[in-house]
């Protein structure tokens, strides 16, 4: 993995003023980070700044709200992009989930400020407050419908709620502690929570009721991801028939990201082990990027990338900082991972360099949402950026 680069979080105002003054870094592993800076020489009829890096960094390229840098002795690259907009007025403290519906006209998000809110992608203008959760909510998200939220507690419950008028149509109560994550099987008839009681349960929305508890593994579970196995993995065999009420658990496995270290892997539908895989520290998220690559990230920065087919050993570890992975998202042909850092980048395999989505100031980013060429991302500064790769 090439070194990282670092950029001033407010580049793009900076770089706007004469003679201004941007700093940047490059932070080879095991070695002394190199510093530099960008300077405004003035500003095109266009209105793109012209800009010039100091010795050991160089700009290849740069437009209204992204410029792509290098560092010549590292042979590292990266393209930084500010967002296109922010949102301030959505909530008042952390946000520390946030999703975007099907059709990318809706946007939910959930605060330490004790609120759960649905709002307006485009401008971020608030439509709903969905209330009804005790204590805080930990993560909220659409169904592929895109009119119905899913959402998790501190109080070890599971609700279900419209977005068009904002009632809780169900609530699942079972857990012993806080919901930590969610994920929907299919169109969602099923859904898949996992909690700090150390369980992951299988829910019938229809009926609301749990319809099974899938693993009791003793350890706070942190983050669950459902996907559709590749037909060379042997998933197991159910120990009993399954009930009717589950659709679409076969041929999909379950991974849950631990806090004991350990990342684990089962039949969603046989409850049977596919695998365990000990990390460097505890899992905080975990995410499939096809029917046998998943990536998992850790509170010490690692992200894991493994083949279920041979998980013994990762595919590669990319280790960027040593700040926690609190959040990955499957995107295009890579993926988008968020860090306790600010840092929010995207790896791509047709780029020869890393895409960093610059703005918050050391600020962790708790969560990354796409629709189309749109990624929203929720801070603890308590902003929602949006931002367009059409900028790049």
């Amino acid at each position: 993995m090439a070194a990282p680069l670092r950029i001033q979080s407010d580049w793009v105002q900076t770089l706007r003023k004469d003679e201004g003054e941007a700093w940047l870094s490059c932070h080879p592993p095991g070695k002394p980070t190199l510093y530099g800076s960008l300077t405004c020489q003035g500003i095109s009829l266009d209105g793109i700044p012209e800009v010039t890096a100091s010795e050991d960094f160089i700009v290849n390229e740069i437009n209204k709200k992204s410029i792509h840098i290098s560092c010549l002795k590292e042979n590292s690259s990266s393209k930084f992009l500010a967002p296109y907009t922010s949102f301030s007025r959505i909530h008042t403290k952390s946000i520390t989930c946030l999703d975007i519906s099907s059709g990318g006209g809706l946007g939910v998000s959930s605060s330490t400020d004790g609120s759960m809110k649905i709002w307006q992608a485009s401008n971020g203008e608030l439509r709903r407050v969905l209330e009804g959760h005790v204590f805080d909510v930990n993560c909220c998200r659409f169904f592929p419908s895109g009119l119905v939220v899913l959402s998790g507690g501190m109080d070890a419950q599971l609700k279900i709620w419209s977005a068009e008028d904002a009632s809780c149509v169900v609530t699942f109560k079972g857990h012993k502690g806080g919901v930590l994550d969610t994920a929907i099987v299919d169109r969602g008839r099923n859904v898949v929570s996992g909690s700090r009681d150390g369980t992951a349960r299988l829910w019938d929305c229809g009926r609301s009721a749990c319809l099974a508890v899938i693993t009791d593994c003793g350890s706070s579970i942190n983050g669950v991801a459902v996907g559709a196995a590749d037909n060379s993995i042997n998933l197991g065999s159910p120990e009993q028939t399954p009930s009717e009420r589950e659709v679409g658990t076969e041929a999909k496995m379950l991974l849950l990201a631990r806090e004991d270290k350990k990342l684990q892997c089962l039949g969603l539908q046989s409850r049977q082990p596919v695998f365990l895989f000990v990390g460097s520290d505890a899992f905080n998220c975990c995410t499939f990027l096809s029917g046998f690559s998943l990536l998992a990230g850790t509170q010490d920065g690692n992200i894991y990338q493994l083949d279920v087919r041979s998980p013994r050993a990762p595919v590669q570890v990319i280790h960027r900082s040593g700040a926690p992975v609190l959040s990955l998202l499957n995107f295009r042909d890579g993926f988008i991972a968020s860090q306790g850092d600010g840092s929010c980048f995207i790896i791509q395999q047709d780029l020869d360099y890393v895409i960093e989505l610059t703005g918050p100031d050391c600020d962790p980013v708790y969560k990354v949402a796409t629709w189309e060429k749109q990624i929203y991302t929720a801070c603890r500064d308590g902003l929602v950026r949006r931002y367009q790769l059409s900028d790049l």
